[in-house]
This record gives C-alpha cells, structure tokens and sequence, in this order.
C-alpha cells in the first residue's frame, strides 16, 4: 500500500511551494492501524508500497471467475464535511458509492484503493477521512490495500479536498445477477436508504443558499444542526445483499444501486428490454429530510425523483414466490424492505416511462400514485 503522502521530497524549497512532506508522514503513522485493520491474510506487503498486494490463488477454484469493478466519489457532500469541519463519515459515503455498485452483479468485494486531493495535508483530517473508508471496508469484507494523498496547493484552498476510490470484485459467471434473469411476475423490492446518500447535493446546497441557511445553523424542520443533519453516511449494502443471495439460492434476479439519476432510471438499467413496471408511491413515505427540502425550495417530492433517492437505496428484484420471505430477512437483518411494484412483459404504452438509462437499453419504469405519510 502506498504511503498517503505527496511526492517524497524533503527539500526546503519543496515545503516553500505549499507541499509540507513531514504532515504526509504524520497523516501516514495516524491512519495506519485502522488501514491494517482490514487486511486479511490476502493482503501481502501491509502499509508503505508503491502498490498492494492481493493473493488471488483462491480464484483457481473458480470455474470462470469474473472480476468486478467500479469506481467513484462522493460529489459535493464533501464541501458541507467541510464547512462544518466533521471528516469522519464522508469514508463511509465513498465505499457505499465504489463497493454497493459491485454488489449489483452479486460480486464478492475483495480490494478498495482510494485517493484524496486537498489544498493542504492536515494530518488528523486525512486520518480521519481514511478511518471512515477503512471501517466501512471492514464493514463490507473489503480490504484498503492502497492509497494516495495528493496535496495541490494553488489549486486547491488550505481546507478544501475531494476523495475518489475504486474496487474490484470477484463473481463465478454462472451466478451473475441482471436483467437477463428477471422474468415476468418477479417482485420489485425496495430496500430504504439511510438519507441522502451521496447523490443530489448540488441540489441540496442551492436551496439552502437560496433560503440563506447555514449548514452550522440549527433547523427544527431538519430536525438539528443542518450540516450534521445532510451528513448522515450512506447505508452500506454489501454484506447484507450477498448474505441474502447465499440465504435464497436463485431468487434474486438483479439489484439496482439507486444513485445518480433517481428512482426511475436506476431500476429500469436491471430490468430487460420490453419488460415495465410501476413503482407504487404510497409503498412508502420519504424521510423526513426529502419533504424538508422540498418544503424549503416550495416544490414537490416528484419533481426531484430524478435527483433524490427519497428513501430507497437499493432495489431488489426477486421471484415473486420468494419476495415475502426477503423482505422479511432484509427487515429482520435492519434495513426496512417492502414491496413497490410487479415486472410485466406484456405489451402497453410506455409514454410517461423512463426507459433504460447511462446508455443502457433497459426496461421502462414510472412512479404512480401519492406518497404515504
């Protein structure tokens, strides 16, 4: 694993440009037990390579292994970690958004790489930031097997930064999940998010700007200090989809990573061309933090539907004679589940359904009714 320093050079001139090594190295020495700590036995070489290191010999049980990947941030999130100066979640955030993509293909996690750019390297915030990614690795059965500070003085302001990460997986092809499974009469199960996640926060920030509220102010509609409020990390999936998947053999079909883009679109990328369905509103009520919102930019819960996950994180979509017990074993297992809407094959005008999404020729999906309350 790297060493989450800038560039090794120790020179006086270097520290004259903004780049302070020596705050690397005490960000290194903060970080590294809670890095170490996910490292299994798979893991060669620890802390301090130029790269890490992962014994993949197990694979030679596979008939056909297929390697998953995925990467990604945590978009503009990270500028109220920043104003309210709080570093410890937004880890959490990014391995929900980098390790919860690989679960939709039912991959196993096996190795996260994450980087992080900032103006300047404070040691207890890089650590702190690291910490997050690290314990949420452990959460998902992930080891953290590299990373990289960057620090872009000029570029980038003392207090500013953005954090990326990737992560590969692992699959026998026989048990891959997609649209190519899902028949007609499966069941579209909802499993609830935590909050926000990490998706729709420019959204977020526009209309607290536009109301003139701080993200350190106190909101009795939010329900406490705001920026603490819009914080609250991404609920991670993984281990309790794959325990899912081992728990009911062939019923899950194909799971969707609700993200960028909404509702709509996120499901209709699992679902197979010619296939739709309608996902029933009144299913559920969005938390309390989406009517928030959409009560301080006077408008409504529908029209950010496209932005806002409004409650669901994940979809599963599952044999129909199965949905009930998955349901239940996703609720028991502390992540509320219910069922939101049926998959259909029969011919219908789809005019008013999002179809496909991000260059995928999916199936077709619209919200009908109202939202409970």
């Amino acid at each position: 694993m790297s060493t989450h320093s800038p560039a090794d050079d120790s020179s006086s001139s270097y520290r004259q440009a903004g780049v302070d090594t020596a705050a690397g190295d005490l960000a290194v020495s903060l970080m590294k037990s809670a890095v170490s700590n996910t490292h299994g036995p798979e893991v060669l070489g620890g802390v301090g390579g130029f790269a890490g290191l992962f014994d993949v010999s197990f694979l030679t049980s596979f008939r056909r292994p297929l390697l998953a990947t995925s990467t990604d941030g945590v978009g503009t999130k990270v500028a109220i970690a920043q104003a309210i100066d709080k570093h410890d979640t937004i880890g959490q955030d990014l391995v929900g958004m980098v390790v919860d993509d690989i679960v939709v293909v039912g991959a196993k996690p096996l190795f996260m790489t994450d980087y992080i750019a900032c103006g300047k390297v404070v040691p207890q915030r890089i650590a702190d930031i690291v910490a997050g990614i690290a314990r949420a690795c452990s959460a998902t059965g992930t080891a953290l097997v590299g990373g990289e500070t960057a620090e872009h003085p000029g570029l980038l302001g003392p207090d500013d930064y953005d954090v990326a990460g990737a992560a590969t997986g692992v699959i026998e092809a026989d048990d891959l999940l997609g649209a190519h499974l899902v028949q007609d009469g499966d069941a579209v199960i909802a499993l609830e998010s935590s909050g926000l996640h990490s998706n729709g926060y420019s959204l977020v920030r526009h209309i607290l700007a536009q109301r003139g509220i701080d993200f350190t102010d106190t909101s009795a509609e939010l329900g406490g200090v705001v920026g603490e409020v819009l914080l609250e990390p991404t609920r991670l999936y993984t281990s309790p989809l794959l325990a899912l998947i081992a728990q009911h053999p062939g019923a899950v079909h194909s799971l969707s990573h609700v993200t960028g883009g909404g509702i709509a679109a996120n499901l209709a990328r699992v679902l197979p061309v010619g296939s739709w369905v309608e996902v029933d509103r009144s299913s559920w009520s969005p938390a309390p933090v989406f009517r928030a919102l959409s009560d301080l930019a006077s408008s409504t819960l529908e029209s950010a539907e496209g932005t806002w996950n409004l409650g669901i994180g994940f979809f599963a979509v599952v044999r129909a004679d199965a949905a009930t017990a998955i349901a239940a074993d996703l609720t028991a297992g502390g992540i509320p589940a219910w069922q939101v809407g049926t998959v259909h094959t029969t011919s219908r005008d789809l005019t008013g359904f999002e179809q496909g999404a991000k260059g995928v020729d999916g199936g077709a999906v619209r919200l009908v009714g109202s939202y409970s309350h």
